[in-house]
């Protein structure tokens, strides 16, 4: 991938794990947004995401700090750190050091993921992580779907990616024929870029020899920011998914996706409680093969800006790439592509163009 014009800061909601990767009593390190940090889950099951090093002399506390009951304890000195990073404990001290306080960043547990808010500038969070069950308005549950964790999702660590294109792929009507086989090209029916959370909805098949016309399937999605999108699909296999980009420094993320797919009936007893089925995983690996197929374009993508879009694809585009602005600390792209020294700048096609 070329490196791209847009930060490697944007602000919003980013996944770092999984929920069952961080158990009770354990540190995990991590390195995202440049920073190396540490997640941990506290007696009670609360878990919590710090910048990594002690505020006393610099310990990393991924290498040997430990969590005792609700306090995250440095290796080094036995200085003890409480959820929020503040000080509550210098075992050789009478009083805490009430002045000094551990980067810690908002963190969600949901949809069997552990989430951050980023913001460079330090900012609160003003949107929220969508619940992949309460807000598509049906009345579907996790019971309804298989477990997808493990047997469901992927980890592709490192990748030259940026969040964007991920969003940008939602309304790409025309790459679901040349990329994913579809018969023919969605038709969307909703654009919402009204607010931090956008909404995109679309109609499509993806068996020989539908028709647009004809189709009584679809896709919804909710994108809250650049780094967190759920989706649902409707009048086809049924299936739910998560895509996760997160940066990891000024030139490559982590990619996370999640499945989940309907259980079939005779697979909803008790005695499948937990249990991903063998149709299970053979459905799941059907939908995260299209995922990597998109995968594999992002990863050797350039960002081209401006781009040279068909009038079909305009509205789409310069409707996204106007909601992303709001989610860099500059309001868009850093800097241009020294090739490309239009690059910036949005133009609408000429009349008579493709």
């Amino acid at each position: 991938m070329a490196r791209t014009p847009l930060s490697m800061e944007p602000t919003g909601w980013f996944q770092v794990a999984w929920s069952p990767e961080i158990a009770v009593g354990q540190v995990h390190t991590m390195t995202y947004f440049s920073r190396e940090m540490v997640a941990w889950r506290s007696a009670s099951g609360k878990v919590s995401v710090f910048d990594a090093y002690c505020e006393h002399l610099g310990a990393h506390l991924g290498h040997g700090g430990r969590v005792d009951g609700e306090n995250l304890v440095c290796p080094f000195h036995g200085w003890e750190w409480n959820q929020q990073g503040r000080n509550v404990c210098i075992p050789y001290e009478k009083h805490p050091n009430r002045g000094r306080r551990i980067r810690s960043y908002p963190t969600v547990e949901r949809n069997q993921a552990i989430w951050i808010w980023f913001d460079a500038a330090g900012g609160e969070p003003y949107f929220e992580v969508p619940d992949m069950w309460a807000d598509f308005g049906d009345d579907a549950d996790e019971n309804d779907y298989y477990p997808p964790i493990p047997a469901a999702t992927i980890f592709r660590p490192g990748l030259e990616i940026h969040p964007q294109y991920i969003m940008e792929n939602g309304v790409d009507f025309a790459h679901f024929k040349f990329v994913h086989g579809t018969p023919f090209m969605p038709e969307f029916t909703r654009h919402d870029f009204a607010g931090p959370v956008s909404h995109v909805d679309f109609t499509i098949a993806f068996e020989e020899g539908a028709t647009l016309e004809g189709a009584a399937s679809g896709v919804e999605s909710i994108n809250a920011g650049l780094g967190c999108s759920v989706t649902r699909s409707w009048g086809m296999l049924e299936n739910r998914t998560m895509p996760a980009v997160t940066p990891v420094d000024d030139h490559t993320s982590d990619v996370r996706f999640t499945v989940w797919i309907g259980r079939k009936e005779d697979e909803r007893g008790p005695e499948f409680d937990g249990v991903m089925t063998e149709y299970g995983k053979t459905m799941a690996g059907f939908v995260i093969e299209q995922f990597e197929a998109d995968i594999e374009i992002w990863a050797h993508q350039r960002y081209s800006d401006p781009p040279a879009l068909s009038k079909k694809e305009y509205a789409g585009f310069t409707a996204l790439r106007e909601w992303a602005r709001q989610f860099y600390p500059d309001g868009g792209a850093v800097d241009t592509d020294p090739a490309r020294p239009t690059s910036g700048a949005i133009v609408t096609p000429a009349k008579g163009t493709a």
